[in-house]
């Protein structure tokens, strides 16, 4: 990969949320530093192994609506994992998306 190439196809934005998330019987609440359409970043957490499937429940900043969608895990470096939206519902996409612009 060359230097500053992002492969990352959707516009991310810094976000402090936590995220509901259930992988089999286990229950975690995990911090999204960052988020997009397509998934959140989880910072400072000990990542499950890639290709873990895991339901994610969460609210967007000044929001009371909460998001339900299943997600897979997509990175897993050091402390920190990548989580890719797998069945995202096209109102909740929307709601991300008016966030990130108008956060831009």
């Amino acid at each position: 990969m060359t230097a500053g190439r992002d492969k990352r196809k959707q516009q991310r934005i810094p976000v402090e949320i936590w995220i509901e998330v259930v992988r089999g019987e286990e229950f975690y609440l995990q911090r999204a530093t960052n988020l997009s359409v397509g998934g959140a970043f989880f910072g400072q957490t000990i990542p499950f192994p890639l290709g873990s499937r895991v339901a994610l429940k969460f609210s967007l900043p000044h929001e009371a609506h909460e998001i339900h969608c299943w997600g897979e895990i997509v990175t897993a470096k050091d402390l920190g994992m990548g989580v890719s939206f797998v069945d995202l519902n096209p109102k909740d996409r929307l709601r991300i998306e008016k966030l990130i612009d108008s956060q831009r």
